[in-house]
């Protein structure tokens, strides 16, 4: 395999449609893309001292992305990992979260939020800087939020269903629907594992404690 001379992408997806679709996504903007079927075989390959991130699969025969992550750390393997999977419930977004993932993006994903996720990936050198203005975008969200939608969010990172939550607050259910929109487009939350990570940053929730 020869050496790439700039930012490397390791995408790992066992669906061989996506993985092609990826890699060319991200080949379409310059990146190296460096494709796996499997997560053993990325294991085998991956080189920690480039400038990397990888876009892993969660659910993958013999070896799932959760897996691959945790073997990552063993080896002392730090890079930015961003996990897309098909069937993201609130447990598997917190395990990913609470291991460092970097992102966590439902498939069918945005190409644009992929590439975007990818970029804050690669530009580690800039990553204290971006990470108090999101900070800070965050807690203004955070107080926009009148009281009844602040008692949703919480059963909502917790992955408290629409009934569980009715009964919890004494709403009827169409209108913890409401609520729950609501929240979501204050947040500017895409789907639920983006506002699990908002609340996780915001110290809202212990990751411990979830899933």
């Amino acid at each position: 395999m020869t050496t790439p001379t700039g930012p490397v992408v390791y995408v790992v997806d066992d669906d061989q449609g996506m993985l092609d679709s990826t890699v060319w996504l991200l080949e379409s903007v310059g990146l190296n893309a460096i494709p796996f079927t499997s997560g053993h075989a990325f294991l085998q390959a991956c080189h920690s001292r480039h400038n990397a991130c990888v876009i892993l699969d969660v659910r993958m025969p013999a070896m799932g992305g959760l897996n691959v992550q945790h073997a990552m750390q063993e080896r002392g393997i730090t890079l930015p990992v961003i996990f897309v999977s098909g069937h993201a419930d609130v447990p598997i977004v917190v395990r990913a979260f609470k291991a460092g993932a970097h992102d966590f993006i439902e498939k069918p994903y945005n190409q644009q939020l992929l590439l975007d996720s990818v970029q804050q990936a690669l530009n580690g050198a800039s990553t204290q800087h971006t990470s108090s203005q999101a900070q800070t975008g965050l807690q203004l969200r955070l107080q926009s939020l009148t009281p009844r939608e602040r008692d949703v969010l919480l059963p909502l990172v917790k992955g408290y269903t629409s009934r569980e939550m009715a009964e919890l607050l004494a709403l009827s259910i169409k209108t913890i629907d409401l609520y729950r929109s609501r929240v979501m487009q204050r947040m500017q939350a895409r789907h639920l594992p983006d506002l699990v990570g908002m609340a996780i940053a915001a110290g809202l929730v212990d990751p411990l404690a979830l899933g």
